[in-house]
């Protein structure tokens, strides 16, 4: 799919993106070239493919499930400036 330079014009005006006329024809190449490999890409059949979220086949990395802090929630509400059965008080801010 060839792009034409009223185009890149047009996409650059909505993505508020100020290009010069020379700058939009080497976009309409490179835009093309762009839209080309993807239409290629759409091409490949790609029924037989299992999904996958990662392209090795390794087992999940998972760190230790431990503490490492100590709760500290009293600290932080004795400095607070309103507390309420253990909640932060905040003003209203949505009517």
């Amino acid at each position: 799919m060839a792009l034409s330079v009223e185009e890149v014009t047009r996409i650059a005006y909505l993505a508020r993106i100020g290009i010069g006329s020379e700058e939009a024809a080497r976009y309409v190449k490179d835009l093309s070239d762009i839209l080309a490999f993807v239409a290629q890409m759409n091409a490949v059949d790609t029924s037989e493919v299992e999904p996958m979220a990662h392209p090795l086949d390794l087992p999940q990395r998972l760190r230790e499930d431990a503490v490492t802090e100590h709760n500290k929630r009293e600290l932080f509400q004795s400095i607070a400036p309103q507390v309420e059965a253990g909640l932060y008080l905040v003003p209203k801010v949505i009517e």
